[in-house]
Order: structure tokens, then C-alpha cells, then sequence
């Protein structure tokens, strides 16, 4: 494809953005379409390729995150989000938070700035400027745990062996939070696929639970549930926040299909390090993880920043 004309490349001209009193999200996105912008702009056409996924009938979309979002208050607006997509790929802390919140854990306003040997003494953990009480997190997390495996092991189709999605599936329908990922994943039919399932508190529980009952984890029947989806659909796509086995493994069975149709990334790593977490998308393209005439786009920046601005400016 020849370069493009000088012409061409001068077309589009930067406009001033104007804050009207009374604007909606979906108002302010629109007038931030004319400004040159930075991120701004590439949050711009995030929601654009977010909303072209999906109102896109044909395309199976999966939405990705790690847990540490999932503790800020962000919980909440994610669960309401899973009436739009098709599958969700996370991390083991998501389970452990979603859990631990549905048992009535509180989680507190913290600070980056802390002397965390005085928390280590008082039981309080931090994760960033999230200040989480001991009980709050591992003991509501073991009683929900546990009241929720006891009710599955003592149900009349119980399995000795289960895939992840097929457990968590059994998880959202005995959540009785409505504000629980788990539980609207469940209510919305969503699989969620957790690759990294023993990599949390979660995880251990399952360890224990299984020295008890005859119990097993078949975390290969989640792969080829996800072969089969890859195969299956010609046309997929995803949100993807944040990096690591999340985004992995969304990427990595989208290959065998020729790639993503769809794609945004939110991220704050920086690519100079080779990781994962900091690759932009263009390199996906050279994987066969991203379709070359895929829509995408990676945006740089705080998700808890982002991702409510643009499930906003889409209405979900």
C-alpha cells in the first residue's frame, strides 16, 4: 500500500474541544472525536471499535481483566457489563474478591504512601491504595467458599470432575449477590475461564476441599472449550484491560481462527521491555493474534480511569 500524500495526512484538522454545562459522557466523547488528543483520542476509537464488536451479531466477544481492578469498586459496573459479551478470561484474585464482597467483605480507601510493615502488624493488606482487612478478605472468602462447595458436593448432580468454567458456573448459580461477577456471568450464561485458577486463595480452597471430598479440577476441558470456540466462530472479538495470562490466553486460541476481528487493549506497561503486558497490538498482528485488517487500537492508561468513561459513553 503506497504511503500516504502529504495532502492526506493534513486532511483532518485538529479541533478545540468546548465543555458544555449539562453534556453527557456520550456528548463529551463525541466533541473529543475532533481533538488530536494523545490516549484521549485513542480512548476515542476504543468506544467506536467497542461498539462496532458489539452490535457486530456474528461476532463472539470476550471481555478480560486481572483481579486487581476488581477490587477498586469497579466490580460492580463490570458484572453489568457481562450482558454484552460472550466469555470472560480472568485471574484467579477475581474469585477471590468477587467471593469475598458477596460474603460482605468491606474493603477501605487507602494510600500508595504507607509504612506496610505497620500494616503487616495490624492485619490490614494493601493493594495499591486499597487498605483490605485480614477477615475481610480470606475468611469471607473461606465461608463463602465453603458454603457454596458444600452445596454443589451434596446436590444430586454432582461430578467428581469438573472443568473451571463448568465449577464457576456452578458458583454464579448459588452467589446471592446480584452485584457478583460470578452470579451474572451465571445469569447471563457467560463462561468464565480463569487459566490461572490455583494462582490465588481460590485455588488453595480447591486444594483443601479436594484432600476432603472426591473432587477434581480438569483444567484441559476449559481448552478445548476454548478451541471449540475459536473454531467455531468466524468472527470474534474483545475487550482486553490489562495484561498478562488474561490477555494470553484471549489472543492465543484467536490465532488458530487467523486472529481477532476486534480489538482493545487498556494498559499502563510499557512495551521497551518486551513483556506481554506492555506489547501493543500491532505486535499481536505479527503472531496471527490480531487480523491484519482488524479493527484495533491500544489505549495507554489507568483502566479505572477508562473503562467507566467508555462503558458509559456505549450505555452499558
Amino acid at each position: 500500500m503506497a504511503d500516504p500524500g502529504k495532502k492526506s495526512m493534513l486532511s483532518r484538522h485538529v479541533e478545540d474541544l468546548r465543555i458544555e454545562k449539562g453534556m453527557t459522557v456520550r456528548e463529551l466523547i463525541t466533541r473529543m472525536s475532533g481533538m488530536g488528543g494523545f490516549s484521549a483520542q485513542n480512548m476515542v476509537s476504543g468506544i467506536e471499535i467497542v461498539g462496532r464488536m458489539l452490535s457486530d451479531k456474528d461476532s463472539f466477544n470476550f471481555l478480560s481483566f486481572p483481579a486487581d481492578i476488581i477490587a477498586t469498586g469497579m466490580r460492580g459496573m463490570i458484572a453489568d457489563s457481562l450482558r454484552h459479551f460472550d466469555a470472560v478470561m480472568t485471574t484467579c484474585g477475581t474469585l477471590d474478591h468477587d467471593l469475598a464482597k458477596a460474603h460482605g467483605g468491606k474493603y477501605s480507601h487507602g494510600s500508595f504512601d504507607v509504612d506496610d510493615n505497620k500494616l503487616l502488624k495490624m492485619n490490614i493488606y494493601r493493594l495499591g491504595n486499597i487498605f483490605i482487612e485480614r477477615d475481610e478478605y480470606g475468611l469471607a472468602l473461606e465461608k463463602e467458599f465453603t458454603r457454596i462447595m458444600d452445596d454443589i458436593y451434596s446436590s444430586r448432580d454432582y461430578k467428581e470432575e469438573y472443568a473451571g468454567y463448568e465449577l464457576l458456573r456452578e458458583f454464579g448459580k448459588r452467589v446471592k449477590d446480584p452485584h457478583s461477577i460470578l452470579r451474572q456471568a451465571y445469569l447471563n450464561n457467560v463462561p468464565v475461564f480463569v487459566p490461572g485458577i490455583v494462582d490465588g486463595a481460590f485455588g488453595t480452597q480447591l486444594l483443601l476441599y479436594s484432600q476432603r471430598k472426591k473432587f477434581r479440577l480438569n483444567l484441559l476441558k476449559d481448552e478445548a472449550k476454548l478451541g471449540d470456540i475459536a473454531f467455531d466462530h468466524k468472527t470474534t472479538g474483545a475487550l482486553m484491560v490489562g495484561g498478562g495470562i488474561s490477555k494470553h490466553h484471549v489472543i492465543w486460541w484467536n490465532q488458530f481462527k487467523g486472529g481477532l476481528d476486534y480489538a482493545v487493549y487498556i494498559t499502563t506497561a510499557s512495551q521497551y521491555d518486551g513483556s506481554l503486558s506492555g506489547a501493543r497490538l500491532t505486535e499481536a498482528v505479527s503472531w496471527g493474534k490480531v487480523k491484519q485488517k482488524a479493527k484495533y487500537v491500544t489505549i495507554d492508561g489507568d483502566a479505572t480511569i477508562i473503562l467507566p468513561v467508555m462503558f458509559a459513553a456505549l450505555d452499558m
